[in-house]
């Protein structure tokens, strides 16, 4: 009967003219090196072939079985299959206190046999949870544990709690939008912007290039930003900040019932190797390296602290720098464009240039999130973690801030600053004394930034899916596969030896690289900011997100199980740090909502006029009521138009609230800024408390464990006493024979005491000495 294969060594030997060997782990690609370079060139293959030999004993040692290839080659690749028996196990389970059932369950579909073994398990893998045909159905997490371990199902777990969680959210962002659109024919705002008859002339968007223009020309601008800007996205960002807080709750309960299912609530540490041949790792790291760490001190780790601050703070300034590159490309080529005679290319400058902008910005995020994942690699590993946990922690935290950062930078400018600064006319401020600052268009920044969230979500999910997890992984395995063959050709190989069929083993060794889970974590928490930071002002990202994910987990499955060698399967108690991300995405979303709508939005401004300065209690007059007056005469002499296609024009209008030229302060801020100003506070102030109370008060309704699994966890070890006390019993009356009348009660007080250490521990761990309090 051929015995199962536990795990795969696998080592690179060579002819004796060429000195290079390699002692590696087929999962664990940074180990593949071996011994440092300068190290390894100096062994002789006698000395190699040696250390190998002292490895493989102490394998042997610790109850491994290892079986090698039976065929001689003169050099290429060789594999050791390692094979654990029952008896190694099972002691190493009761090391570790790993819980099992005590009947034997089918964890596979019908169709399908209980019949053990990897391959099978992938394969199930495959149809059942990688295959695009049952998409909508439930990803099986336990067989998806039990291949590829406790971490690695816990992340899938969460993508599906967070893509069913999205439903809601994503029919209310549609309805919302769909309210937009039978609405917006009936919206007062839009119906004076698009009348031809009210006759707006509105001031110039630059200096000498830029003429005159109609308020009427954005029209369709103005009836678009309607469809994202009226009065149910308010409702729908409160609804969000509901949703976040009912989300990491239900994660937590969920995160719960699969922590007991899947014995977790006893691990030590948040990652510990599950399978016994996690002794491999650290064996062969203590053996190619013979050397242990070194403590080391504040002074010694100074050196590196400061380096990351110093380069953390040059990044920053680096995406700031290509936010404010996209600024003055905004600003020059308006300016370039509207000197263009064509009266219809003129009208659409302003959607072209923002366009070309927002591509231009997708690009610099693409493109700069590569450059800060190896920045925050290199900058982890100077300061010399103590554990591969504080390594992973550290890791995550610098690419999250440098990540996000980058992402969310240009989508702020927009939100918050843009056109805050620019002055009113006769009073420009210019950016080095030339680059006047752009203004929002008349209907607000809002539609600005729902198209910049929408392109650079749609792109990065895109780009990233399609081109950096499909294509590129592909395009490095056609390469590696023309190498390997053309290595091949040159190399002298036995004939035998090529025509012998390559097992399962060779063909998980020509796969990529298991690279971790964080860039599938980063990915969806970036995401997660899309949907929850900037809902305001785009109702329809969590529909876009829902898409994605659908997609995106049957994408991971997929490279999961065709594309990347099967990793090792690690124990971890929940999500670690990634959880902490989220409520502080949470939280933080309550705020930028609030300011959106307070400060991007026009529905602030359209409610304090409906209610205080309206006569007739309605919207009509509210664009009247916005545009400011601005005399012609008193541009500066660059700053008004060269030449113009409107004639008799002496008085144009701006959107800002500002007094007239004929009023006691002339283009000083009116008592209407002063009323919308402190209208706008205030609603930060109600939106954030509302939203905080309302969270915190879901977190506190919702319990973290379950009624349910507390019924269960009570029933089990009402079982777990019954069984034990019924197995103690016939001990005793087994023996009962065989002792003195005087010692039976000291047997029955011993074994109360023993039953009452059992019920707290598990079903391998009976003594008191290897419970678990």
């Amino acid at each position: 009967k051929p015995m199962k294969v536990d795990y795969i060594l696998c080592y690179n030997y060579k002819k004796r003219r060429i000195s290079l060997h390699r002692l590696s782990l087929t999962s664990q690609p940074e180990l593949e090196a071996g011994l440092p370079e300068g190290e390894e060139s100096q062994l002789s293959e006698e000395e190699k072939a040696m250390m190998r030999e002292e490895f493989e004993s102490g394998l042997l040692e610790q109850g491994l079985q290892l079986e090698r290839d039976k065929e001689s080659r003169s050099q290429g690749i060789g594999f050791i299959r390692l094979h654990v028996p029952w008896a190694t196990l099972s002691r190493e389970a009761e090391l570790q206190k790993i819980k099992v059932p005590v009947k034997k369950v089918c964890l596979l579909p019908q169709k399908h046999t209980c019949t053990p073994g990897s391959f099978l398990s992938n394969l199930l893998l495959y149809e059942e949870w990688a295959n695009y045909g049952v998409m909508f159905k439930y990803q099986p997490l336990d067989l998806i544990r039990k291949y590829f371990g406790e971490a690695i199902g816990l992340y899938f777990a969460w993508m599906g709690v967070y893509t069913r969680m999205l439903v809601p959210p994503s029919l209310l962002g549609l309805i919302v939008f769909l309210y937009g659109v039978l609405t917006v024919n009936t919206n007062v705002p839009s119906q004076e912007m698009c009348d031809d008859n009210l006759n707006f002339t509105m001031c110039p968007l630059c200096d000498a290039v830029c003429d005159y223009w109609k308020l009427s020309s954005v029209c369709s601008l103005t009836r678009a930003s309607y469809l994202f800007d009226n009065g149910a996205t308010t409702l729908f960002a409160i609804f969000m900040s509901l949703w976040a807080a009912f989300f990491l709750e239900h994660w937590k309960r969920r995160q719960m019932c699969l922590k007991h299912a899947w014995d977790l609530t006893t691990v030590l540490t948040t990652v510990v190797a599950k399978r016994v041949c996690v002794c491999v790792f650290v064996c062969l790291f203590l053996f190619l390296w013979q050397r242990e760490q070194e403590s080391l001190t504040l002074e010694d780790r100074l050196p590196g602290y400061m380096i990351n601050v110093s380069v953390v703070l040059m990044m920053m300034g680096v995406t700031f720098s290509a936010v404010f590159g996209v600024i003055l490309y905004r600003i020059t080529m308006l300016s370039i464009w509207s000197m263009n005679p064509d009266p219809e290319a003129k009208a659409s400058v302003r959607m072209t240039v923002t366009t070309t902008a927002i591509i231009i910005n997708l690009l610099v995020v693409l493109i700069l999130d590569e450059i800060y994942g190896a920045i925050a690699v290199w900058l982890t590993k100077l300061e010399v973690p103590k554990t591969e946990a504080e390594f992973e922690e550290r890791l995550i935290l610098k690419s999250f801030l440098l990540k996000s950062m980058n992402t969310f930078a240009p989508v702020f400018y927009v939100a918050f600053f843009k056109g805050r600064f620019a002055g009113p006319p006769g009073d420009y401020v210019y950016l080095f004394g030339h680059f006047r600052m752009e203004e929002c268009a008349p209907p607000g920044c809002l539609i600005e930034l729902c198209i910049q969230l929408s392109m650079i979500m749609l792109g990065k999910q895109l780009i990233q899916n399609n081109v950096f997890e499909i294509v590129i992984p592909k395009l490095k395995k056609m390469y590696r596969t023309y190498k390997e063959k053309d290595k091949g050709g040159e190399e002298d190989e036995d004939e035998e030896e090529t025509k012998r069929p390559k097992q399962q083993w060779d063909k998980d060794f020509s796969l990529d690289p298991y690279e971790g889970l964080s860039p599938e974590y980063m990915e969806m928490i970036i995401q997660y900011g899309f949907v929850t930071i900037f809902v305001a002002s785009f109702p329809l990202a969590p529909l876009f997100a829902l898409l994605n994910n659908v997609i995106e987990i049957r994408l991971d499955a997929a490279k999961f199980t065709t594309e990347i060698r099967r990793p090792d399967a690690v124990r971890c108690k929940d999500i670690g740090i990634w959880f902490n991300i989220l409520i502080g995405i949470s939280k933080f979303s309550v705020i930028t909502n609030a300011f959106v709508i307070s400060f991007t939005s026009d529905f602030i401004p359209r409610t304090v006029y409906q209610y205080m300065y309206s006569q007739t209690g309605s919207m009509h007059g509210f664009t009247e009521h916005s545009l400011s007056y601005f005399n012609v005469s008193n541009f500066e002499a660059d700053s008004s138009p060269s030449s113009t296609l409107f004639t008799g024009v002496t008085i144009c209008r701006y959107k800002d609230y500002r007094d007239p030229p004929w009023g006691a302060q002339p283009y000083s801020f009116s008592k209407q800024y002063w009323s919308v100003l402190a209208a706008r506070l205030a609603f930060v102030i109600f939106f954030q408390n509302l939203a905080m109370f309302l969270s915190m008060l879901v977190a506190w309704l919702i319990p973290d464990v379950p009624r349910s699994l507390r019924e269960q966890v009570r029933k089990e070890n009402m079982l777990l006493m019954e069984f034990l006390v019924q197995d103690e019993q016939e001990a005793l009356r087994s023996r009962l024979p065989h002792r003195s009348p005087t010692r039976q009660p000291a047997q029955t007080h011993n074994t109360h005491s023993h039953i009452d250490i059992v019920v707290e521990g598990y079903l391998l761990n009976r003594s008191g000495n290897n419970t678990n309090p």
